[in-house]
């Protein structure tokens, strides 16, 4: 465990985190030992209070920590959603107790903005291992139509029954494998932006979280079928991967191109079946799709980029806000393509020396993306093997439209990442028809 005490020591939030099977019963010495004297207040939803909430209770109760009644989210259609913020936060406001969030990613969530906006830390004892965002700074919450990330501290203190957690249905662990692999691709994404000069490495971040990633990955079949110790560094690996965010106080260490496609599709209400899609589902299949993009990049010379006729196609910023206007008009969303493209634009001369830097350092670059990246099919096997959907149909996303997302989540945010590269290189559409023409991966077939 000595890469979790590394990051506690740098952590700005967290002071503790056990993790360890059978570990449950400790929850009221945690608690105890990270608010002396405080009331607690436990958080659930129906599932989470029958997987560890009422244990949670239990042990409580029989160390003698004082209680006020649990608050249970009864609704079956529960999910990260503002409107369950202002609930929850109109109960914690006529109570002093500590919330004590017992579940995943909705509780988590949830429970981490209602306790900021009511002035207060909190405690998280995980039930599944779905997501890295335990002891992530932030709270990704859909508000007024669209999924956002609010500024909200991390737990104070978290508890991992890996006991609990190897019994969580097993498409929450895939969710959250496919969550982890992620820090992949999101970390060639870094590496491209530090080195053309847009955002350089945050190196405590980087060593934070992809310091043990490809060896908490390493073993899905493992993770699949349940072993305690697979199940443990998996576990650590997302729990670091909050902790890379609560130290850099931005996703960045954990969230890049991939990420975006999944942000774009649950803005757009995207359902399957009329079902909505997990997060860690959503970014399986953006992973697969950022990876295989990715070696369509790193098989192109760009040493050889014809910058001339790339600055010459680059458009004016007029000619760019009139397109960042117009790829979202008639949804919830209409401005953010003009607010966040805006914010990362740059003129043509600008556009030159990056393109010179690009083509003079492409060897040294190419060389770290692949040092980063698994292979396509590998990626495609792992994710498979611990039961994370692999192709777009299978989450209701059909080829024509997973095409259209590598062009509209580029419009999406500010942060830089390999399909800012396929625009200002000019190569978006070779790249795209190399896995979307005749004899790619997701061909498309002619109407």
């Amino acid at each position: 465990m000595s890469r979790i005490e590394d990051a506690l020591k740098v952590a700005k939030e967290t002071k503790a985190l056990w993790i360890a099977p059978g570990i449950l019963p400790e929850v009221a010495a945690l608690f105890r030992e990270q608010f002396p004297g405080r009331k607690a207040v436990i958080i659930a939803d129906n599932n989470t209070c029958k997987a560890a909430g009422q244990a949670v209770v239990h042990f409580m109760t029989g160390a003698g920590v004082e209680q006020d009644a649990p608050f249970i989210f009864t609704d079956p259609e529960l999910y990260a959603e503002y409107s369950y913020v202002d609930t929850l936060t109109g109960f914690l406001k006529n109570t002093d107790a500590i919330p004590v969030a017992v579940g995943s990613g909705t509780i988590n969530d949830l429970t981490k903005l209602s306790s900021h906006l009511t002035g207060r830390p909190y405690m998280c004892v995980a039930t599944a291992a779905s997501m890295d965002g335990y002891t992530a700074f932030g709270a990704s919450i859909t508000a007024d139509g669209a999924k956002q990330t609010f500024s909200c501290p991390a737990p104070q203190a978290c508890l991992a029954d890996i006991d609990i957690i190897r019994k969580a249905p097993p498409e929450m662990t895939a969710s959250g494998y496919a969550d982890l692999f992620a820090k992949v691709v999101a970390g060639a994404d870094w590496i491209l932006a530090d080195m053309l000069n847009v955002e350089p490495v945050d190196r405590q971040a980087w060593d934070i979280v992809q310091g043990g990633l490809h060896d908490a990955l390493s073993r899905p079949e493992d993770i699949r079928s349940g072993q305690a110790d697979a199940i443990s560094k998996f576990v650590e690996g997302l729990m670091l991967g909050g902790f890379a965010m609560q130290w850099s106080r931005t996703s960045r260490p954990a969230s890049g191109a991939e990420h975006q496609f999944s942000h774009l599709w649950n803005m757009e209400h995207h359902l399957n079946n009329g079902a909505h899609v997990s997060h860690g589902f959503q970014v399986s299949i953006g992973s697969i799709a950022i990876t295989a993009f990715y070696e369509q990049v790193l098989k192109t010379p760009l040493e050889k980029l014809d910058i001339e006729a790339a600055c010459k196609a680059w458009p004016t910023a007029g000619e760019m806000d009139k397109t960042a206007s117009e790829i979202f008009r008639g949804t919830d969303f209409p401005d953010i393509g003009l607010r966040e493209t805006g914010a990362k634009y740059i003129d043509a001369a600008q556009l030159r020396k990056q393109l010179e830097l690009l083509t003079g350092k492409w060897p040294e670059i190419r060389l770290r993306l692949e040092e980063q990246l698994l292979p396509y099919g590998e990626a495609k096997r792992r994710l498979q093997t611990v039961g994370a959907p692999v192709e777009p149909e299978q989450i209701g996303i059909s080829r024509r439209r997973l095409r259209e997302t590598f062009i509209r989540s580029q419009f999406l945010r500010r942060r830089f990442t390999v399909l800012d590269l396929a625009v200002r290189t000019n190569l978006m559409n070779q790249w795209l028809d190399g896995l979307f023409g005749k004899g790619g991966i997701w061909e498309i077939e002619s109407d």
